[in-house]
């Protein structure tokens, strides 16, 4: 208490001062209209200056929550954008599957939908890959076609892809004819144009003319009969004397190869079984005539 005596004793002066100035101002302010709106003005700018410095410093300290939110609504838009994008991709598939030509005589065949995830025409010997393998129902030794026309015969299946032979390998020929023929020959690549193959033994008496149409013939359980292969641009001289070799112009263009149909054949295992029984049954068993 002496202490604090003391202390009112030694600045008396000073603390009577400063009850002046508080007082002479708030005479000033309150009595003086200039002067009460010189104040009001002035203390509403300082205190706009005073509230946003604090509400930047506050503001900082919630970036942290902030950035996080941000971060989980990113989140769960970019998965929003992946579901519409899937969304779309089957839209377009099932549009693909709506759209295609299907042929009455293909009756007996159904299609696997598949993308091209992987394909080579500049090689002698070129490939493609699916993303379909065995879980989709795909089996070694299925044609492969697109809108339009031959792709390729499947060879090697995984459980979630598989890889065709494409018809640009010399490897893989295909039993073809000219439409409204009946003649049959073999349609082979000759390592020259990935658009262009050739049709070999034909038979010398097979009649043809520029512009014609080449198609499958249907004499195996790989593709249908009536398939589209391409359009024959020219005859080509030959060595042997009792066959034909035409080049062919492909329908499909294997640059832009994107979606493509597996042919199922629902009685491919019943022709087989057939096939092979008829192979092994001896002669002496079969049937009189």
């Amino acid at each position: 208490m002496r202490n604090l005596l003391r202390f009112f004793v030694r600045f008396s002066s000073w603390i009577l001062f400063l009850i002046y100035v508080v007082a002479s101002c708030w005479l000033l302010f309150t009595k003086n209209p200039y002067q009460h709106h010189v104040y009001l003005t002035s203390a509403g700018t300082l205190g706009k200056a005073v509230y946003g410095a604090a509400n930047t410093v506050t503001s900082y300290f919630y970036l942290r929550e902030i950035n996080e939110d941000l971060q989980l609504r990113n989140a769960t838009l970019e998965v929003e954008i992946l579901k519409l994008k899937d969304q779309i991709a089957q839209y377009k598939l099932q549009e693909y599957s709506d759209t295609m030509r299907i042929d009455t005589a293909l009756s007996r065949y159904s299609f696997a939908l598949a993308h091209v995830i992987n394909n080579s025409i500049n090689r002698p010997n070129n490939y493609i890959t699916i993303d379909k393998g065995s879980l989709d129902g795909i089996e070694p030794e299925m044609g492969v076609v697109d809108q339009n026309g031959v792709v390729g015969i499947v060879n090697v299946v995984g459980s979630h892809s598989a890889r065709i032979i494409s018809l640009l390998n010399p490897y893989l020929r295909i039993s073809c004819k000219i439409k409204g023929q009946d003649v049959v020959g073999s349609l082979v690549w000759d390592g020259k144009n990935p658009s262009e193959a050739v049709l070999e033994e034909l038979p010398r008496h097979a009649e043809f003319n520029l512009g014609d149409t080449v198609i499958t013939s249907g004499y195996s359980t790989v593709f249908p009969e009536g398939v589209p292969v391409g359009i024959v641009v020219e005859h080509i001289a030959e060595h042997e004397e009792n066959f034909r070799t035409l080049r062919v112009r492909l329908n499909t263009d294997f640059s832009t190869l994107s979606t493509v149909r597996v042919v199922i054949d629902d009685m491919r295992k019943e022709l087989e079984t057939v096939e092979d029984d008829s192979k092994t049954t001896p002669k002496n068993n079969m049937p009189n005539q």
